[in-house]
């Protein structure tokens, strides 16, 4: 079974610097992707496992079933469809899942065979836990959707699997527990971002009023209410958003599927054309395309370069390692630095502009992107996707005919709106929107496409908080006064789960409206929401294991340089070596809202820059 990227040469139109990094990660990876390939193998030599288990699972199996797809489970012949879904009805990204199951059974009915909730996984929303107890359990949330994932699957009756999630943490751990079921072809199905509601902009201004305590908490809800009104996903380029772009460019939805709304009579049609899809690239027709040998070297890089293309989010700096790690692929933080000095940011979404994905899409969309970065060779073009071979289908967009068929037509080949979305000849800078930072506090990531380029460069004394309400606290009290680097330690996964501190950006932004200047350096999350404070995050080593960070003291002089690609204190060096490691008591974060069951989580986690997962040896 082939699938790494060095079976085949590389497209000679592309860019020599991407061609560089794929072909490292390669030779980095060639054991352990063998390994992983020689698994997979072994697991589809095998066939369909659901023909030969016993009479008695087998009848467990379709026990509850309508009578047609009970005979079609019980003779064996037709594709059996996982349904693996992240849906509940209390979050917005989520709910119009609801309807989803029935025209997937209805249309797998219709190819020919059966379609089967196979299980459910947590779907977390990181809005609702911002500043919260529970947003400690937001990164560990991904691995045990992963393993969620296995459990759902486990039961070995299923040809092909559809995965319904959109959110942060979700479609990571959606694709590592798919890749643990290599063998399986996996379709990923959106539900598409909400309506555009109060701006993205106006919603900023306005908590940024509150935190001045200028505007009521009523006047605060009623813009959040206004901002998050409806059915779909945060229209701004957060994690979910940015989540949709990686899984279309790495050819798991179809093409130009992400960011259709839902409830639409074409977000319908699509999602009975990936069931098709899915049920005809399953091991029992001649087309088939297994996840585990389709997501190589080359789709992983293709992920990449989305990411910094697009300005999107800064969780995927962990979750892109981990996905390819449960593959054997071993893609690191130097390979995301290397990849944004040769990729051009081509998109404004806010945070990064004023635009949310609605208008994104319809200024042109992922079939631009995709066409723009086909052009310039910084795209594999070369992939297997689930909609086939190449990734040049990609910037066509789908579209319903008179007679309500779907079908698919070339996509723009020019931008409807250059302060939304900008060709790779004119972008709006010419390196991606993710910087990596090395120095002798450790690796940080730094989200410079939303930062002025004048902020770029923050040099300033330390103020130092173990927990972002002592920050918050320090802001109210009058405390926060002049140029600052605001250092908040003890956030990493081993301390405390890695939590996003997006509730600091109010006050640290108010601090910088006044003229000073002003840093954030932590070992826990922001994300694609990181805003226009320079944010050096994902500092590790983490504080909790007696990393750099814990040895600043206050007053330190910080430097944060996203020019230079450094993080480092201005301390003499004898001083600093001599220093000894702050320690915190992280008890108030190990018991409550279910932290306590996480224990092992922190005990096992790995490193931000290894993918902070609790899997070791994928």
């Amino acid at each position: 079974m082939t699938g790494q990227a060095s079976d085949t040469p590389f497209d000679s139109r592309l860019d020599a610097r991407l061609g560089e990094v794929t072909e490292r990660i390669v030779r980095r990876s060639r054991d352990t992707r063998r390994r992983y390939l020689d698994r997979l193998a072994a697991a589809a030599e095998a066939g369909p496992r659901r023909q030969r288990l016993g009479c008695a699972n087998q009848a467990h199996g379709f026990a509850a079933c309508a009578p047609g797809d009970k005979a079609m489970l019980r003779s064996g012949t037709g594709a059996n469809l996982a349904i693996v879904t992240a849906y509940n009805d209390m979050l917005s990204a989520h709910q119009p899942y609801e309807r989803f199951p029935e025209l997937i059974r209805a249309t797998a009915r219709a190819a020919g065979g059966v379609a089967q909730v196979a299980g459910g996984v947590p779907a977390m929303c990181d809005g609702i836990t911002q500043g919260e107890a529970g947003m400690e359990l937001s990164l560990f949330s991904r691995d045990v959707i992963a393993l969620s994932t296995a459990v759902a699957l486990s039961h070995q009756s299923f040809d092909a699997a559809v995965f319904l999630g959109i959110c942060d943490k979700i479609v990571p751990g959606l694709i590592i527990g798919a890749l643990s079921f290599g063998h399986l072809p996996a379709v990923f199905i959106p539900a598409g971002p909400m309506t555009s509601g109060l701006s993205n902009d106006d919603k900023a201004k306005a908590r940024q009023l509150f935190a001045e305590g200028k505007v009521s908490r009523e006047a605060l809800l009623e813009a959040e209410a206004q901002s998050y009104h409806g059915p779909g996903t945060c229209t701004f380029y957060g994690t979910a958003n940015t989540n949709q772009m990686v899984m279309e460019i790495m050819g798991l939805h179809l093409p130009g599927a992400s960011f259709v709304n839902p409830n639409t009579p074409l977000r319908d049609a699509l999602t009975r054309a990936a069931t098709e899809r899915a049920m005809a690239i399953t091991a029992l027709g001649n087309d088939y395309i297994p996840v585990g040998r389709m997501l190589d070297e080359r789709a992983f890089v293709n992920g990449v370069v989305g990411l910094h293309a697009t300005g999107g989010s800064t969780n995927h700096t962990m979750h892109l390692v981990a996905m390819a790690a449960a593959a054997g692929i071993q893609l690191n933080w130097d390979d995301f630095s290397d990849l944004a000095e040769t990729t051009p940011l081509l998109t404004r979404i806010y945070p990064n502009g004023k635009a949310d994905v609605n208008h994104f899409h319809a200024a042109g969309g992922m079939g631009f992107v995709i066409r723009e970065l086909l052009g310039a060779g910084l795209l594999h073009r070369d992939v297997e996707t689930v909609w086939g071979s190449g990734l040049d289908a990609y910037v066509q967009e789908p579209a319903l005919g008179a007679d309500g068929a779907l079908t698919w037509r070339d996509g723009a080949i020019s931008s409807g709106d250059e302060a939304v979305l900008r060709g790779a000849g004119a972008p709006f800078q010419p390196t991606g929107g993710l910087t990596v930072l090395s120095g002798d506090l450790g690796r940080a990531v730094i989200k410079t496409s939303a930062i002025a380029r004048e902020r770029h460069v923050i040099e300033a004394p330390a103020r130092i908080f173990h927990s972002q309400e002592a920050l918050q606290a320090a802001f109210k009290a009058g405390e926060l006064t002049g140029d600052l680097v605001a250092v908040v330690r003890f956030q990493g996964p081993r301390a405390n789960g890695m939590p996003e501190l997006h509730k600091l950006m109010p006050p640290l932004g108010v601090l910088q409206d006044r003229g000073f200047k002003v840093a954030l350096v932590t070992d826990g999350r922001l994300s694609g929401a990181s805003g226009k404070v320079p944010a050096a995050i994902h500092v590790t080593p983490e504080a909790v294991e007696g990393g750099p960070i814990a040895r600043i003291r206050e007053g330190d002089l910080i430097r944060v340089d996203a020019v230079a690609g450094t993080l480092t204190v201005l301390v003499d060096a004898a001083e600093w070596a001599a220093r000894t490691p702050a320690e915190a008591d992280l008890e108030a974060s190990h018991w409550g809202v279910g932290r306590d069951l996480f224990a092992s989580f922190r005990a096992a986690v790995g490193s931000a820059d290894t993918g902070a997962t609790i899997f070791s040896g994928v």
